[in-house]
């Protein structure tokens, strides 16, 4: 027989019954209502997953209810131990609703909660929070945490003194772990089959997810965080191409924001997202490098490890606690300049002069808080200019963080006079456009990240040509993005998990011809090693490599660019060239 909501929540959900007024909720029955609630109606993109795998209606209905008693078990417990005067509530409040949150985002791109997208949410910055806001929001937090909260709070808990209070919470969280052993021991066998096959789940039970996270966060960041960071490349000095140099060399470092290398159509996408670095290709010292992974899936991990010192197997994917690429040119004495259209550097350029490309709003390119990237380049000579001119003379290294092709609102990222492909997903909901406009969007944005490198890379050709500088420039992207593959949106996923959409990204490089005499490379040789593949561990290296900076830090087998330069050139016929480490 259907129960109609009246008489179906009171039964189910305790929490909901009304009594009479000035009565009080026990806090057990606050406790096991909010823990089945959650486990429930918080858990709806978990079901929804869970039914969608394969095997009979019986086998997931089994699966459910078995997954379904632990986190029941699991939440009961852990509100339990919270049930104390002044805490109980506003700790399940803050339960309910970052469950909404992380419903709204699950169901919407499909993400998962894991320490890094946790990480990833903690250094967000208010133009990325305003891009993801839709209609949809507040319409998911209501139905997930509007009916309990408003339960919780229509009437005070029948809370005891310390002693007795401590007793029965005690009680209420060893009934809750009995339920959560017996609920295990149950199930076992079916829900460790699918935690193996399904990893991802597990980073799906919600808010336990959250909390997971957050004490991984706590445990792993904060120790690093108040120690003082490990010097790298304390013996660095610059190398014999600085002796009575004619010119000092300039090298820009493009870091990139999600652009996957599957859209990039110098990797032979159908279509032509890089014309304009399709011609400097054409002209032969442009070099596209066609398997590149990334070290992580958001920018949080990726930024700071591809300036780390060390690879990703080594522990440049974690909190770091050494520092990177940039002090150890500035301990050379090279000038090195920070520029930024990201939510910051993380870290990275703390201990170097930087700027922030909306700190001067350049007329029609930067509208509010926001600028397209080539605001970057406004004004660039005037900011080298006011670089130390000692180090300035002796080379300089200007990395531009993009906002490249941050999501979901990929529309903002080019101008309407710069959107090649159309119609384009104007949405930031994004599974409510058709898939072919969102492809549309994000290709736009790409085209423009293409534009951008255009313009610095005739920028460069200028000041070379000009006798100033021996100019080049490296572009990678910090990693890639889902467009609805697999159901899955934006990017986050945990690495071990994350499909190749989000760990393949583009990289080019160009060298003026007085940089390629400097450093002695062969073109055509970087040409043929080009489709090898490589990753963000190998961008330390070349850079080091290219700028000729003597240190013990610095690996010749992770220098991309080693084995065409002129000490590999220059072996004798019997020995072995530098061999590249390839990392994935």
């Amino acid at each position: 027989m259907q129960l109609s909501l009246p008489f179906a929540f009171p039964r189910f959900f305790p929490i909901f019954h009304l009594s009479p007024p000035g009565a009080r909720t026990r806090p057990r029955v606050a406790v096991w209502g909010l823990a089945l609630w959650l486990a429930s109606v918080g858990n709806l993109p978990l079901w929804q997953r869970i039914d969608g795998l394969g095997g009979t209606p019986t086998q997931r209905l089994a699966l459910i209810v078995g997954l379904g008693l632990l986190l029941v078990g699991a939440l009961a417990a852990l509100l339990s131990l919270l049930a104390w005067p002044r805490v109980l509530r506003p700790a399940a409040s803050a339960l309910l609703l970052v469950a909404a949150f992380n419903t709204h985002f699950m169901w919407q791109y499909g993400v998962v909660i894991d320490p890094t997208m946790l990480a990833n949410v903690v250094h967000t910055d208010v133009r990325e929070v305003r891009d993801l806001l839709s209609w949809a929001l507040p319409g998911t937090v209501l139905l997930v945490a509007g009916l309990p909260l408003w339960a919780l709070w229509r009437r005070p808990l029948a809370l005891r003194s310390l002693g007795p209070q401590a007793v029965r919470n005690l009680t209420g969280a060893l009934a809750a772990l009995a339920l959560l052993v017996a609920a295990a021991l149950m199930s076992y066998q079916g829900l460790a089959s699918l935690m193996r096959n399904h990893k991802d789940l597990r980073y799906m039970a919600n808010p336990l997810n959250t909390v997971y996270a957050g004490a991984r966060l706590a445990v792993d960041q904060l120790p690093r965080q108040v120690r003082p960071l490990q010097p790298v490349g304390q013996d660095a000095a610059l190398g014999a191409s600085y002796a009575h140099q004619p010119r000092p060399p300039l090298l820009v470092l493009v870091i990139g924001e999600t652009a996957r290398a599957q859209n990039f159509g110098l990797n032979g996408y159908a279509r032509n997202t890089t014309p304009m670095l399709a011609r400097w290709q054409a002209q032969g010292d442009l070099v596209n490098f066609a398997q590149v992974s990334s070290c992580g899936t958001n920018t949080q991990v990726s930024l700071p490890c591809i300036f780390s010192p060390l690879t990703r197997a080594q522990g440049g994917d974690k909190t770091p606690e050494h520092e990177n690429l940039l002090d150890v040119l500035q301990r050379a004495g090279l000038a090195v300049l920070w520029i930024d259209n990201q939510a910051g550097c993380k870290g990275v350029c703390d201990r170097v002069p930087n700027a922030y490309a909306g700190d001067h709003a350049v007329p029609g390119l930067c509208e509010g808080s926001e600028c397209y990237d080539a605001a970057m380049l406004d004004g660039l000579d005037q900011r080298l200019a006011a670089l130390d001119p000692q180090r300035r003379a002796r080379g300089v290294v200007v990395v531009m963080h993009q906002m490249g092709s941050h999501g979901p609102a990929y529309a903002k990222r080019a101008p309407a006079d710069q959107k090649p492909f159309q119609p384009e997903c104007q949405s930031v909901t994004l599974s409510e456009c058709p898939h072919e406009q969102l492809v549309s969007a994000y290709d736009n944005s790409i085209a423009y990240t293409d534009h951008f490198l255009g313009q610095t890379l005739q920028w460069l050709k200028a000041r070379a040509d000009r006798g100033s500088e021996d100019t080049g420039l490296i572009y990678v992207s910090d990693h890639g993005e889902s467009l609805g593959e697999n159901g899955l949106y934006l990017h986050g996923v945990p690495y071990a998990l994350a499909p190749t959409q989000q760990t393949q990204v583009p990289m080019v490089s160009w060298f003026s011809p007085g940089l390629q005499r400097r450093t002695g490379l062969s073109m055509g040789c970087l040409r043929g090693h080009a489709a090898a593949p490589i990753s963000h561990d190998h961008v330390f290296h070349s850079v080091l490599g290219l700028m000729d900076v003597q240190t013990r830090a610095y690996q010749p087998a992770l220098d991309a660019l080693m084995p065409c330069s002129a000490a590999s050139q220059a072996r004798s016929p019997g020995e072995p060239p530098v061999a590249l480490v390839h990392t994935g």
